[in-house]
């Protein structure tokens, strides 16, 4: 029978699963206007903020080396030691920018999609170097988009520079009137803010591009409906391996439970069907607990077991089946089973004294009830 096509397509959200095996291959949403936004954004602040201090420290380089003396020119040595001093003085003063433009360099990625490395994202794959996988990517709808939004970013760009500049044209024309000292300061205050103001308008583009990068992130993660079951099958198992699993659960069990038969005082059977075996001391137990139960095959194992370590047997078939109902591997008996279980034990006990030569043969009882609400008919 053809499989419904339905299930190939890929209509549904992807799952944790699936989110990490991405994240393990390095797929994440990672807008680049973004991060240019970040870097460009915090540069200017940078620039702002520390444009004094630069521009004191790098005229002080500048007249260091505009005033040389006439003996060092001529000294390799000295012209060395004279660059190197002027390397690190403007690199003193050009530090506290590049801190900032690194730090805008690594948060601004992280800031959507979070950190991340993975050496799979950096392996050299040969289907990328094959020239017809290039001539479609290069003619795909993706690359469109990407046209598109170029365009789109250029036009914001330039609309922002041209309202900035249509702002300071005052100031710039007057700038010819000042004079050489004011008028550097002024240009550079006019360029800084411009520079800024230009920055900002980044933060449009990456408005539109982190939520379309968020909704190409989730749309190339979709999975079909046969995706989401053959990952179930994958994470827990095909179903023949997990059926061998649980029977090797249950055999183990079922050694684990036959090898606390021995321990036990009392083995209660229905005859055939069912067989409980129970173990009371009364100095450290408060009440009996269940050691084995089992039907059929393993009531029988039970039962052998029993009469190999001459275990007393007691037929009782519907305080059998009661126990065997309400009580699990290891735990105590229920309160509505605890007169029941108790006369079967007395007579247990007495039997057990009555063949050490200790009082009179034991009649057993044959007023054992059971609650309504514990009774279960005999297995067919």
């Amino acid at each position: 029978m053809a499989q419904d096509d339905s299930s190939q397509e890929k209509t549904e959200e992807a799952t944790p699963r699936r989110i990490e095996k991405a994240r393990e291959e390095g797929q994440i949403p990672r807008s680049r206007d973004l991060t240019t936004s970040a870097v460009l954004i915090l540069g200017s602040v940078a620039l702002w903020s520390f444009g004094g201090h630069v521009a004191d420290n790098l005229s002080r380089v500048m007249k260091f080396n505009f005033s040389i003396e006439r003996e060092v020119i001529f000294d390799p040595q000295k012209m060395i030691a004279q660059l190197a001093s002027s390397f690190f003085e403007a690199l003193w003063a050009l530090i506290p920018i590049f801190a900032v433009l690194v730090v805008a360099a690594i948060v601004g990625p992280t800031i959507l999609g979070g950190f991340l490395f993975s050496s799979k994202a950096i392996t050299p794959q040969l289907k990328r170097m094959n020239p017809l996988s290039g001539l479609k990517r290069m003619f795909s709808v993706k690359s469109l988009v990407e046209l598109a939004k170029s365009v789109g970013k250029v036009l914001v760009v330039v609309l922002v520079a041209y309202l900035t500049l249509r702002m300071f044209q005052t100031e710039l024309l007057g700038l010819s009137q000042e004079n050489l000292e004011s008028g550097v300061a002024h240009s550079l205050k006019i360029a800084i803010i411009a520079t800024l103001l230009i920055s900002c308008s980044t933060i449009l583009i990456a408005a539109v591009d982190v939520p379309y990068q968020i909704w190409e992130y989730k749309k190339n993660l979709k999975m079909s409906r046969q995706d989401i079951k053959d990952e179930m099958k994958d994470s827990e198992g095909k179903p023949e391996v997990k059926g061998r699993i649980r029977q090797l659960q249950r055999e183990m069990a079922n050694r684990r439970m036959m090898a606390s038969v021995p321990k036990a005082d009392v083995v209660i059977t229905n005859p055939t069907h069912y067989a409980v075996a129970l173990k009371y001391d009364p100095e450290t137990m408060a009440t009996p607990i269940l050691l084995a139960k089992g039907t059929d095959e393993v009531a029988m194992k039970i039962r052998e077991i029993a009469r190999e370590y001459k275990i007393e047997q007691v037929r009782t078939p519907v305080l059998a089946r009661a126990i065997y109902y309400t009580t699990k591997i290891d735990d105590e008996i229920p309160q509505g089973l605890y007169l029941a279980v108790a006369q079967v034990l007395a007579y247990v006990f007495q039997l057990r004294n009555y063949r050490r030569g200790k009082g009179e043969r034991p009649a057993f009882p044959t007023n054992i009830k059971v609650p309504k609400d514990m009774i279960f008919p005999e297995k067919s």
